[in-house]
């Protein structure tokens, strides 16, 4: 399933960089792109992985807004 993440605090290359390496840690998430302020994955279709999402995201110091 893809998922579309919109995300606050990104500002430069290597915000981008390390959002995409986060996302790309988790298992069963395959980055499509990310860019300033959205991110785009395919992972499977289960309750966990937006909270799973979410706290990658996190993790790096971005606050993930909307996950559509």
């Amino acid at each position: 399933m893809k998922y579309e993440l919109t995300i606050s605090g990104m500002s430069c290359g290597h915000c981008v960089r390390a959002v995409e390496q986060a996302l790309a840690g988790l298992d069963g998430v395959q980055v499509d792109s990310v860019d300033m302020g959205l991110a785009v994955v395919d992972a499977p279709a289960d309750s966990a992985v937006r909270d799973r999402l979410k706290t990658a995201v996190h993790e790096e110091g971005y606050e993930v807004l909307k996950i559509s």
